[in-house]
């Protein structure tokens, strides 16, 4: 019988640490993806700002050619 008692210990304490195990890969998943949204996000709002940086970039070569071409045609 002690035998027994012995094996049910066991496995109530492999039955723990599974359970631990478990808790924490969903700890450690929800994190992953926590921080996979975060970045998708920090992703989204850098391609806002480079697409503003470009329409700027481009308004600003335009207005400096057509400048150019005003002086150009002063001379």
């Amino acid at each position: 019988m002690d035998s027994s008692e012995d094996i049910k210990r066991l496995l109530g304490e492999i039955r723990d640490v599974q359970r631990e195990h478990l808790a924490e890969y969903q700890r450690v998943a929800q994190q992953a993806l926590d921080l996979q949204t975060r970045a998708v996000a920090r992703q989204e709002q850098f391609s806002r700002i480079y697409k503003g940086a470009l329409v700027a970039g481009t308004v600003l070569v335009v207005a400096v050619l057509a400048m150019i071409m005003y002086v150009l045609r002063l001379l």
